[in-house]
């Protein structure tokens, strides 16, 4: 933006937020910025050129993107877009929607024989893989019987299996939550994860019912209700750091700690408070430390370089791209997996187009489309970055960066 385009820029912002009856301090706590920061963007000293923050601003005065920026492409905007995109997890969604086991509650049933459990371990297992590659149709399609048959299992089958059932419905339902964020349905994530804090609790899982705690995180953080993810995260950390702290702590209990660290470090993130969230991934990076190695307990996958990936997203959340690059170019990521190395990508590229050097950030998004595409096509993060290139190169546009926009349907 020049200095005149901020300007006007600014003046629109403050109109839009009179005619709201808004306060620059209200505007502010919507967005969880400060009221400075608001006051800067409408007197053109602060510019906003990330489409991500555009879109914010835009939710927290009640008005399309395009009211906001006219040239933002797309006749009906992002919001638009959004609705239009398919949901994979129509069916997921269905499957939580009420009891999944009421036949067990009134109806008698046979037990559940013992030899089902390798059958229904396997299938959770493989439910995990088709979270980590994004591929969420394949996921909720399997999720139908699945869920259901778990629910009956917990509850039907012999008592000295009984744990086990419920350890693989809690595991399933961590995996839902996930999902579910990854799609935007945070309120059904939420559901999830809530039970699978309950079944890891049925199931005697302690640590279990910690993981089901940082699903609940991300499910709040991704419905921006910041105050109780910062809770949910502050009072499980507080916790188990007090058994984490034993040199005999296994390493198991580490993951789970240092992963609720990266996971409060990102709800501080999305409050702009650098300070705080730069000690969670000080604290992260202890505990990596710690544990020496990377590790994939409960499906967290945490270690010393997956804290480092997470510093260069917390870095891009903040705004700070020189910080994010740095870090990620001393970062060999080979030990990551190829989820982690795309969203690793991901950030490198977001950070690049934070700086507005679109061929690096292209180069990075379409490296991460090599590795993982359907991670890069389904993360909305990274389609409002493909949007803001497109924006940004306008009719210059390369063919490689319109076909990426057309695979993952950014601009739809």
């Amino acid at each position: 933006m020049t200095a005149r385009e901020r300007r006007e820029f600014g003046a629109r912002v403050a109109e839009l937020r009179r005619r709201r009856e808004l306060t620059q301090s209200e505007l502010a706590a919507a967005l969880s910025r400060t009221a400075s920061w608001v006051s800067q963007v409408e007197r053109g000293v602060q510019p906003v050129n990330r489409l991500d923050v555009l879109r914010l601003l835009a939710d927290g005065l009640g008005v399309s993107l395009q009211t906001l920026r006219p040239e933002v492409p797309g006749p009906a905007g992002p919001e638009a877009a959004e609705e239009a995109t398919q949901n994979d997890l129509d069916q997921a969604r269905l499957v939580i929607s009420g009891h999944p086991a009421l036949d067990v509650l009134l109806e008698p049933r046979e037990d559940t024989p013992n030899e089902l459990m390798p059958e229904l371990r396997a299938e959770v297992d493989h439910l995990w893989v088709l979270t980590h590659a994004g591929r969420f149709a394949e996921l909720s399609a399997l999720l139908g019987p699945l869920v259901p048959r778990l629910e009956r299992a917990s509850r039907t089958i012999s008592d000295e299996r009984r744990a086990e059932a419920y350890q693989l419905l809690a595991r399933t339902y961590q995996a839902l939550a996930a999902a579910f964020v990854r799609q935007n349905e945070a309120d059904a994530a939420w559901v999830a994860a809530d039970r699978a804090i309950r079944a890891a609790e049925l199931a005697g899982d302690r640590l279990g019912v910690f993981v089901g705690v940082f699903r609940l995180v991300h499910a709040f953080l991704r419905l921006q209700h910041l105050d109780q993810a910062e809770h949910a995260a502050a009072a499980a950390i507080n916790t188990l750091a007090r058994h984490a702290d034993a040199e005999s702590a296994a390493a198991e209990e580490l993951s789970v700690l240092g992963s609720l660290h990266l996971a409060l470090a990102a709800v501080h993130a999305r409050a702009g408070q650098r300070v705080a969230a730069r000690e969670q991934i000080v604290r992260a990076r202890a505990v990596g430390e710690r544990i020496g190695e990377e590790r994939n307990d409960f499906n967290l996958e945490f270690g010393p370089v997956n804290v480092e990936a997470q510093a260069v997203s917390t870095a891009v959340e903040l705004g700070d791209a020189g910080e994010a690059l740095d870090i990620a170019s001393g970062l060999d990521a080979r030990e990551l997996s190829a989820e982690r190395q795309a969203r690793l990508l991901m950030d490198t590229g977001r950070a690049h187009a934070q700086r507005r050097q679109l061929a690096d950030a292209l180069e990075c998004l379409l490296g991460a489309e090599e590795i993982a595409p359907d991670v890069v096509h389904g993360h909305m993060a990274t389609r409002a970055v493909i949007r803001e290139l497109v924006l940004m190169a306008g009719r210059a546009a390369s063919p490689e960066l319109r076909g990426l926009a057309e695979r993952s349907d950014a601009l739809a």
